[in-house]
């Protein structure tokens, strides 16, 4: 909004002479607020939105809190490093980024200590790829997009630092009230909060139906994506292979399909497996055409008649189906 309304601007730059020297107090709340630059809104917006795991953990009220915390604390630390600046180098800093950004940049304390590192993959079979990777990238991102910007994020994680630790009993003075968080809970939450699926009408009732059938396929994909994950952890420790990639392990299902499939274990009688499957699933008719399309694709009539009942004749999920398994 403040893009096509230019002439605002000025209202919302963080300026710390003005704020010193002219006594503009009112610019610690507008511009350590609005961010004037679209590209660190939209890197502030998705480290925000990585970091409500904290939200989910702690609690709505104590993630403000914390939020609420280190911009206070960030707000002194601005100026306290802004004045070694000067000290040591003999430059005034003048403006700094605008923003909810000193805020962002503290909450990688916790997610730094807190949030165990799992790896994912390999570049180069050197470089470890974790699940906080990418959240490390886009902060990357974000410090390089202004010259000042590391004296905000320096400032951030001074003051994540002190709010995490609780230095000086920190997170006892500087909360949101228990009357705040009540005034959000009435107000924001039915406002953003969604309704779950009702059965109340027919196409209700479908909906349902269809829902809970996912849901079903999906745990079956689950434990048995699970099973031949711990088989192949076994089958590597007992049997390595040499190479840079093992194309055993990566396309097993499609090898083993069909007639030449080599029994690993017993198959189930028919009549046990009727009757693990519902009801409405055996009973569904099959179209013939979807048949003929996977078994074109390489797969066996029998598990393309499988495949096909489980997910209602959906050919796309179908194929995924067999894909996976």
């Amino acid at each position: 909004m403040l893009t096509l309304l230019p002439q605002y601007q000025d209202l919302f730059v963080y300026h710390l002479q003005a704020i010193t020297q002219e006594h503009q107090v009112w610019r610690l709340l507008c511009a350590r607020l609005v961010c004037l630059d679209i590209k660190d809104s939209f890197c502030s917006s998705l480290l925000i939105y990585n970091f409500r795991i904290f939200e989910r953990r702690f609690g709505t009220r104590k993630f403000a809190s914390f939020l609420f915390g280190t911009w206070c604390l960030s707000a002194l630390m601005d100026f306290l490093l802004a004045e070694a600046f000067q000290f040591l180098f003999y430059y005034e800093v003048e403006e700094l980024p605008s923003g909810l950004l000193a805020p962002v940049f503290s909450l990688f304390v916790p997610f730094y200590l807190s949030i165990p590192r799992m790896p994912v993959t390999q570049v180069l079979g050197r470089i470890h790829i974790t699940n906080k990777s990418l959240v490390y990238i886009v902060g990357l991102q974000l410090l390089t997009s202004s010259p000042f910007m590391w004296l905000l994020a320096l400032s951030g994680l001074i003051s994540g630092g002190l709010y995490h630790s609780s230095v000086l009993r920190l997170q006892k003075i500087l909360f949101v009230p228990i009357w705040v968080s009540r005034i959000g809970q009435y107000i924001l939450e039915p406002v953003f909060s969604s309704s779950q699926p009702t059965s109340e009408t027919p196409l209700g009732m479908g909906a349902t139906l269809d829902v809970q059938r996912q849901q079903r396929m999906e745990l079956l994909d689950q434990q048995l994506l699970l099973a031949e994950y711990n088989e192949a952890r076994t089958n590597a420790r007992q049997q390595p292979q040499s190479g840079l990639l093992q194309w055993t392990r990566l396309f097993p299902s499609l090898r083993h399909r069909g007639q030449n499939r080599v029994p690993v274990q017993p198959r189930p009688q028919p009549q046990a497996h009727q009757s693990t499957q519902p009801p409405f699933l055996d009973n569904s008719p099959v179209a013939e055409e979807q048949v003929a399309r996977l078994v074109e694709m390489g797969f066996s009539r029998i598990d393309a008649l499988e495949a096909l009942r489980a997910s209602n004749n959906d050919i796309n999920m179908a194929t995924n189906f067999l894909l996976q398994h």
